[in-house]
């Protein structure tokens, strides 16, 4: 048994992740599209899709 700790919020399936055009998952939008942030801020000119970004963003909300 998990710990009230350990226990997630909330959890969320998607079909992608954010990453970068080496594969690389983009951890740090996956951290602000879950903090609630409307719109991501930061570089995101290596991201592969920005779709993925838009569809988790929706999800989200």
């Amino acid at each position: 048994e998990i710990g009230p700790v350990a226990k997630p919020d909330n959890v969320r399936f998607a079909d992608a992740l954010p990453k970068t055009r080496s594969g690389k998952i983009m951890r740090r939008l996956l951290k602000q599209i879950a903090a609630g942030n409307v719109e991501v801020q930061g570089d995101t000119s290596t991201l592969e899709d920005a779709n993925v970004i838009a569809q988790l963003s929706k999800d989200a909300s």
